[in-house]
């Protein structure tokens, strides 16, 4: 090519040359592009999150048809049982759905990427993302995980069956006692349990704490905050004098429901259920009562209430394809119709823009959901903070000592100092 250009003028030569590299790097930028590649995703869930993410996926892969996108989901036991020996192998999806349980674990053992780079790039548009928000998936400097979704703590009830006890909630004013006190009342005089109980006690423990001016991990998730272990036998106190009064179920009848079609609210056994707001929509779509969303008791006392990631999005450091990984996140978070497909199953979309835009499409239900987190954020900007490394095993053991608990084969006061010493343990020797 050379001895064909050299008798050239100089700047024919210089124009040809140009043009030719010119050439070259389009030429070789689409041949990228149209490179196929194949991007591994994982999420865990039910059936009906398998079905509309999938849908979802081939939305994506119409859009970008040299992308190929491979499913790997479970339900939740199985999905991080799955997990670790993918992460041993150094074999991780290239995507993986994470919780803010398992976080710091992967996180802080150099297992995930930092997705700040990808935010400051433009490859995850944040433009309508709350920086609180973001921040959520952040472990010392590094954004380990990208929320997807908000959730916020809820009591669910039945208000056929409220009425008919002639019980109300008024969600601003109600204390621990008088929650307890309206379940009674519920089973005395409609027959059905009160409540579900405040299951699972990973959840709605760290919860009452927080109600107790208290906090479940100290600051450098090396121990437990909390100090008093009576409010520990407090709680687990109440649950045995509700089960006792029969206002909630007995732990063998919590223990055979699977599924959310299984709930006793949904079976019409039960005026109330704690959950997420999430899953509010699931609820409503299962059972032709009438149902609303009441912020859980004294959510007003020590600022208790907090907003709290769905679940995140990480990337592995082990991916090939990491800048595909962060422009398939950039896609879930932020197009409108994606989430019109998923419908705020996996909570509020953290982009106003669009939280705004597709409420069109959402039922009175899932509408009701959109606002009750957007009330619950005017009153709250806290977002809570991953859990330390150690904390999915703490968590094991909690339920394990409330399960002995409630079965009373031992004492909430042997259950505390259990559970004290096999937490403490853990924290320290993470």
């Amino acid at each position: 090519m050379v001895f064909v250009i050299k008798h050239l003028p100089f700047f024919l030569t210089l124009i040809l040359l140009l043009t030719t590299a010119c050439s070259d790097g389009r030429s070789s930028q689409n041949e990228q592009d149209d490179e196929p590649i194949t991007i591994k995703v994982s999420w865990w869930g039910s059936q009906p999150r398998h079905e509309y993410t999938t849908r979802m996926i081939e939305l994506y892969e119409q859009e970008h048809p040299n992308i190929n996108i491979e499913p790997v989901f479970a339900d939740w036991s199985d999905y991080w049982k799955n997990l670790a020996p993918m992460a041993a192998g150094n074999q991780l999806p290239d995507v993986i759905q994470m919780d803010l349980a398992y976080l710091a674990e992967y996180g802080e053992k150099g297992m995930l990427e930092d997705l700040t780079p990808y935010i400051e790039e433009g490859i995850i548009d944040t433009s309508a993302i709350e920086k609180s928000v973001i921040s959520s998936g952040k472990i010392k400097d590094k954004l380990f995980g990208f929320t997807i979704g908000i959730n916020v703590l809820s009591v669910i009830s039945n208000d056929h069956l409220l009425n008919q006890a002639g019980v109300a909630i008024d969600e601003d004013e109600w204390s621990w006692d008088e929650m307890e006190h309206l379940t009674l009342e519920i089973k005395r005089k409609t027959g059905v349990y009160g409540s579900n109980a405040m299951n699972p006690p990973d959840v709605f423990f760290p919860y009452y704490l927080r109600t107790k001016g208290e906090q479940f991990y100290n600051d450098e998730g090396t121990g437990l905050a909390y100090s008093d272990d009576q409010l520990f036998i407090d709680y687990f106190n109440r649950q045995l004098k509700m089960i006792d009064g029969g206002a909630i179920p007995t732990p063998d009848e919590s223990e055979v429901v699977r599924g959310m079609e299984y709930d006793f609210i949904v079976q019409g056994t039960s005026a109330l259920t704690w959950n997420y707001s999430n899953q509010y929509a699931g609820f409503d779509q299962l059972t032709d009562a009438p149902l609303t969303l009441h912020l859980p008791p004294e959510h007003l006392n020590n600022e208790a209430l907090f907003l709290k990631p769905s679940m995140l999005f990480s990337i592995p450091k082990s991916s090939k394809v990491k800048e595909e990984a962060a422009k398939f996140i950039d896609f879930f978070v932020n197009n409108v119709e994606a989430n019109k497909i998923m419908k705020a199953e996996r909570g509020v979309p953290v982009s106003s823009k669009v939280s705004e835009e597709m409420k069109s499409v959402l039922t009175e239900g899932e509408v009701k959901m959109l606002d009750y987190v957007n009330r619950a954020s005017k009153m709250t900007n806290e977002t809570y903070p991953p859990d330390p490394e150690g904390s999915s095993h703490v968590m094991e053991v909690l339920k394990e000592i409330s399960n002995q608990i409630l079965f009373k084969k031992i004492t909430p006061e042997e259950g505390a100092k259990m559970f004290r010493e096999q937490a403490e343990e853990i924290l320290k020797n993470r």
